[in-house]
């Protein structure tokens, strides 16, 4: 079959992964596609393979320079010819790119949203043979959508100008239904073929820990992964700041992004992460999206994050080769508190109007009280994620760090009124700090002021301020207390009244022991690609440093001459001659014109040293 073999040929894959073939079929068959794949799914083949087949250009409609730049340098490296367009570039440049495209050089052409209406542009795609245009992140047309990016709203309004309608294909990662269901009717899709892969990363370990020092434990877990590059999210520029001083202080090899960086050093630190001369990012939310970086073991969340979109999708930035990775959130009830004042703030937002924005703010809110449910609940966290994004899974996935604790189940019945009563006489006017500062009899001073150590509920409890915590975070994911959206007020509802009365039971599940810590899982789990053969792990690194010796040459991040999957898997295959390396994983024809010759010899010249290893 011809795509098969283009595949191969361009991307070095024997196969498709789930949901490829179908959709690239379709686009073949000039039919609009919306494709909903997780972070890791191979969702540019999608759209590549099918440009390449195709007669005519394929525009890339993109809002991301380093993700255009990477996978432009990808291509270039696997034989397709492409290019990019953005703000990066001079006059000159981008004019030279079009006369270029103009005379059919190019098979794809990346391009940022607000590009498309430009004169220049606009006058190019009118006499041009566009055969697709591709809307990548397409959730960011969406005003339901985490990342909603009012540029996209051009991109119907100039396929409408083009003289003849291109086939469209849109992706994203990350869609609720309802985003989903904007998509299409935004971009003017017709009669597309909407496939959703399903949103599991099972090579991804979830974990959440909520310690009394976030930075004590954050050195724990890098100390158990040296030497494997990894993202660290922060919440502000500010605690970016802190962490990766912290960090550069300690000897680890870190760098940061955030917005307030002047673009030069920004630039400078991202290439220093993606060349792996720096493998530890710390940065907020503006980093990442995009960045194609195949070989990150690891994404921590220093500070939660306010909805459970972005955090799967800056979690799944790990483990894009397959490879097993973790994804660690370190929460704390201080994270929920910076992100409200993050909705109340946002500086990056306009609204149509009051009651839009009320709406917009309220659908915020709920978001961060699923996002808080996820950072405390005790049940398989694997599930929760997926149950987010309408899917059905089993309660038990047997690889994140609730799965692999060790619970019992207790009776909370009589805790659970204890603090219902005392939220109900402390007038369901405090949060929940204050009220298990009152069950736990606390000297704290505030309370004398109040005059809350009068109250009959004033040390009536002698469980731990953490055990309490995760009962009223319990029973606010149970719908048993309400928690107001800007001061985190807890209140009673019409259920908790049935608990009062004890005409209620109520059970939960609490942690008792750990089994496997996320810093200590194995890849005999199964989980992920093939591991490095025992006894050949010299030859993974003396591959890695002919791999980081080429990039370096030609001014590549190292993943995008090889992935560390494809050097794994030629230490488990060792192929001796080029028909053997045209086998591997990732090696297609331009890649074993260009390579072939040069592992090859490393490969052979490490099987003579070592002949025991055959």
């Amino acid at each position: 079959m011809i795509i098969h073999k283009a595949l191969k040929k361009h991307f070095g894959y024997d196969s498709f992964r789930n949901g490829q073939q179908e959709l690239i079929l379709d686009i073949l068959a000039s039919r609009d596609v919306l494709g909903i794949m997780p972070t890791g799914a191979g969702k540019s083949v999608c759209f590549q393979l099918p440009a390449v087949l195709q007669e005519g250009l394929t525009l890339v409609v993109s809002p991301l320079i380093s993700l255009m730049k990477d996978q432009v340098g990808a291509l270039t490296q696997s034989g397709i010819p492409a290019a990019y367009i953005n703000s990066t570039l001079t006059s000159r440049q981008i004019e030279i790119i079009l006369q270029n495209a103009k005379s059919g050089k190019y098979k794809l052409i990346y391009v940022a949203p607000e590009r498309l209406m430009a004169p220049d542009f606009l006058v190019f795609a009118r006499s041009t043979k566009i055969a697709m245009l591709t809307v990548d992140e397409a959730h960011c047309i969406s005003q339901w959508g985490h990342d909603f990016r009012p540029s996209y709203g051009q991109i119907s309004q100039f396929i409408g100008l083009l003289k003849a309608r291109p086939v469209l294909s849109a992706f994203t990662a990350t869609a609720t239904q309802q985003v989903k269901e904007d998509i299409i009717p935004l971009l003017s899709l017709q009669n597309p073929r909407v496939l959703v892969t399903g949103f599991d990363r099972q090579n991804l370990y979830f974990e959440v820990q909520a310690p009394k020092n976030k930075m004590q434990a954050l050195l724990v877990f890098l100390k158990a992964h040296q030497n494997q590059s990894g993202v660290i999210y922060c919440a502000t520029r500010k605690t970016v700041e802190e962490v990766c001083e912290a960090l550069c202080r300690l000897g680890f090899p870190a760098t940061r992004y955030h917005a307030g960086l002047p673009d030069e050093e920004r630039r400078r630190n991202q290439d220093d992460f993606l060349f792996d001369k720096l493998p530890l990012m710390v940065a907020t939310n503006a980093f990442g999206m995009g960045i194609d970086k195949s070989n990150v073991a690891f994404v921590i969340h220093y500070n939660m994050p306010k909805d459970m979109e972005s955090y799967y999708q800056e979690a799944g930035r790990a483990g894009r080769d397959g490879s097993q990775a973790a994804c660690l959130l370190l929460y704390s009830g201080q994270d929920v508190r910076t992100n409200q004042w993050l909705i109340e703030n946002a500086r990056d937002t306009s609204y149509a109007d009051e009651n839009m924005e009320q709406l917009l703010k309220e659908r915020d809110y709920q978001r961060l009280r699923e996002m808080t449910f996820y950072a405390t609940t005790n049940d398989c966290l694997r599930a929760y994620i997926l149950r987010y994004f309408g899917e059905n899974p089993a309660g038990y996935c047997g690889y994140c760090g609730n799965c692999d604790t060790k619970f019992e189940t207790a009776d909370i019945t009589e805790d659970a009124q204890k603090i219902m009563s005392c939220v109900l006489r402390m007038g369901e006017r405090f949060g929940a700090t204050l009220v298990i500062d009152v069950l736990r009899g606390s000297k704290n001073k505030r309370i004398y002021e109040l005059g809350l150590d009068s109250l009959s509920t004033y040390g009536i409890s002698q469980k731990s301020a953490h055990t309490l915590h995760a009962i009223i975070d319990f029973l606010l994911q149970q719908g048993y207390l309400d928690k107001s959206n800007e001061y985190s007020v807890l209140s009673l509802n019409p259920k908790a009244r049935e608990v009062l009365k004890g005409t209620v039971t109520l059970q939960m599940k609490l942690a008792k022991e750990k089994i496997t810590p996320a810093v200590e899982v194995e890849a005999a789990s199964g989980r992920g690609k093939n591991v490095v053969p025992k006894g050949r792990e010299e030859l993974f690194q003396r591959l890695k440093a002919l791999r980081l010796q080429i990039a370096s040459s030609q001014g590549l991040p190292a993943f995008v001459v090889f992935t560390d999957s494809s050097l794994t898997h030629m230490c488990i295959r060792l192929p001796k001659n080029s028909a053997e390396f045209l086998m591997i994983s990732g090696v297609g024809e331009s890649k074993l014109k260009r390579y072939g010759e040069r592992f090859l010899q490393e490969i052979n010249a490490f099987c003579r040293e070592n002949p025991a290893v055959e």
